[in-house]
Formats: structure tokens, C-alpha cells, sequence
């Protein structure tokens, strides 16, 4: 099966529908597919429930979908930098489903490994823990988070082969193996893909068994906030 696309309007094509969960990787503005999301703009799908640590910046990432108001919910950690967000947020424009940066990622690697929830001291006691199952654990109390799957996982990795093993690189890996498990169709951006073999087996972060449509991006690579010393 080819799993090579010209590019990521046609990775997307069929698959986008009005009311759809994705997840979207990447750590602030590093590592995040940012073609797909583009793309995914273009689209005009609308009422998108987006799984992602953060949402971009208001004009990169995420934050495109926040500025054209096809997000209608994000599930979260880091809520920071986005102006757009903000303003969406406190005006009962956007929901929240806010979760500690740990679960969150607990959350993406249970539902990709098929596991409906699993039990976390994190956020006992808060009010992340409202409305939650709790259980006692020899002596502990814990509470229940669920897992986490999407319709489409956006996933940003370094290099692909053929068949879709990916490689990450150094930062840039953060939510996007996890992502890449736990989407029923994942399609994945690269900067090189090569043939199949080439890859050291032993490099291999995600199995191209979870991996459904790759495209070649070219990447802007912005620093979300750049910090320099004084010479």
C-alpha cells in the first residue's frame, strides 16, 4: 500500500468532517505538523475538538484554527501565549478540558494502547479532580482519567521510509509517538523519506504499522519565544 501523498491536502482529503476529534503534536511550537494544520485550515471543517498540549500562537499552529473559530474545544495542558485563545476562553466562546501535563500524555499513550482509563494521584484534591472517580489505593487516593483517541492524529517526525517508520528528532518527538498510536487514522509530515531498509531498526520510535498517510513538508521552524544574553 502506498502511504505516500503529494501533499497535505490530499493526505487530508476524506477524511475531515464537521465535529471531529484530532490530536495535533508538538510542545509549544516545537515539533507540530505545522502543513497539516494549515491545510486543515483551508478545509474549513468547523467544530473541531483539538487535543494538543498548548494551541500555537496566534498565528502559527493551532492558533490558525483558533483565528478562523473552527476549534470549539481544547483538551490541554499549557494554555499560555495565545492571545486568541485567551479571548475565545473568557468569553464562553471555546471550551477547556484542562489537564496536567503528565496525564495528558498518559491519557494519549492509554487510549492508543487500548486502555479506556487508567487511575493518577495528579490532581487529587484540585479542581481537576471534579466530578472524577476516586479510589483508594493502599491508603492513597487516586483518581480516574480516561483515555484518549482521535479521528485523525497530525503528527510532525523527522524522517519516514516507505512503509511509515518514523523517526524523531531530539525535542521535536515529545507528543507525537504517543499521538501517533492513538489516532484512528494518523498522517505524518517529514522533512526526508527514504526507501525502505534504510532506517537502523534499532532508531525506530514509531512502527509504521500506526502510520497511515505521509507527506514531505517544508517547515518554517519558528522559536516561539527566542531569549538572548546581553554581550
Amino acid at each position: 500500500m502506498n502511504k505516500i501523498y503529494p501533499d497535505a491536502a490530499a493526505a487530508l482529503d476524506g477524511l475531515v468532517f464537521d465535529g471531529m476529534t484530532i490530536m495535533a503534536g508538538g510542545f509549544g511550537l516545537c515539533g507540530i505538523p505545522e502543513n497539516l494544520i494549515k491545510a486543515l485550515r483551508d478545509t474549513g471543517t468547523g467544530n473541531i475538538t483539538a487535543i494538543s498540549n498548548n494551541a500555537g500562537v496566534d498565528d502559527f499552529g493551532l492558533g490558525l484554527l483558533l483565528q478562523t473559530r473552527q476549534i470549539k474545544k481544547m483538551v490541554s495542558s499549557y494554555v499560555g501565549e495565545n492571545a486568541t485563545f485567551e479571548r475565545q476562553y473568557l468569553n464562553g466562546e471555546l471550551e477547556l478540558e484542562f489537564n496536567p501535563q503528565g496525564t495528558l500524555a498518559e491519557r494519549i499513550r492509554a487510549g492508543g494502547a487500548g486502555i479506556p482509563g487508567f487511575y493518577t494521584k495528579t490532581g487529587v484534591g484540585t479542581l481537576i479532580a471534579e466530578g472524577k472517580e476516586h479510589k483508594d489505593f493502599n491508603g492513597e487516593t487516586y483518581i480516574m482519567e480516561t483515555g484518549l483517541v482521535a479521528d485523525v492524529s497530525l503528527v510532525k517526525a523527522w524522517k519516514a521510509d516507505k512503509e511509515g517508520n518514523l523517526i524523531y528528532r531530539k525535542t521535536a518527538r515529545n507528543f507525537n509517538p504517543m499521538m501517533a498510536t492513538a489516532g484512528k487514522t494518523t498522517l505524518v509530515e517529514v522533512e526526508e523519506i527514504v526507501e525502505t531498509g534504510e532506517l537502523d531498526p534499532d532508531h525506530i520510535h514509531t512502527p509504521g504499522i500506526f502510520v497511515d498517510r505521509i507527506i514531505l513538508g517544508t517547515f518554517e521552524k519558528r522559536i516561539e519565544k527566542r531569549t538572548t544574553r546581553a554581550a
